[in-house]
């Protein structure tokens, strides 16, 4: 098992990936608007939106984690925000997104962030389960909000 950062060279593989999660999450194919040129601007830009870690299993891709920092400042602390984490339901139960998750709290050690933060769906029992196994709380306190821009 191996988990790297994503280049340039991995966009087809992380738009194969965010579909297979959007699957799982029942989001019809053509409600993803992520495209291989977004992934090129927004990830490998000069002014990155998001960054990505690969995970591989005998060499091949097998899931992903796409994050992001944000500040909180009355920590005067910048946050790194996971956005997707997704291992392919047969590669699952081989420590691939413990590993996945051990990377990013290095990454956020490295960035001296204040903690690691993310959201699953309610109704995604398995991955609260398995969040809860590795020490993950949720947070009781804040709700999540949207605003859509038009």
């Amino acid at each position: 098992m191996n988990i790297r950062k994503a280049t340039i060279k991995d966009k087809e593989i992380i738009l194969e990936l965010v579909y297979k999660l959007a699957q799982e999450e029942k989001v019809k194919p053509e409600e993803v608007q992520l495209s291989l040129d977004k992934i090129a601007e927004h990830a490998f830009g000069s002014n990155p939106y998001f960054y990505v870690l690969i995970a591989e299993y005998e060499n091949k891709p097998v899931g992903y984690a796409l994050y992001f920092f944000t500040y909180l400042a009355a920590m005067g602390s910048p946050i790194l925000y996971l956005e997707d984490l997704f291992v392919d339901p047969q590669y699952r139960n081989k420590g691939i997104g413990t590993d996945l998750l051990s990377n990013l709290k290095e990454i956020a050690s490295a960035k001296k962030c204040c903690r690691l933060e993310w959201h699953t769906f309610n109704w995604n029992k398995k991955a609260i389960q398995f969040y809860e196994s590795i020490g993950a709380k949720p947070s009781p306190e804040s709700l999540q909000f949207r605003l859509t821009p038009k």
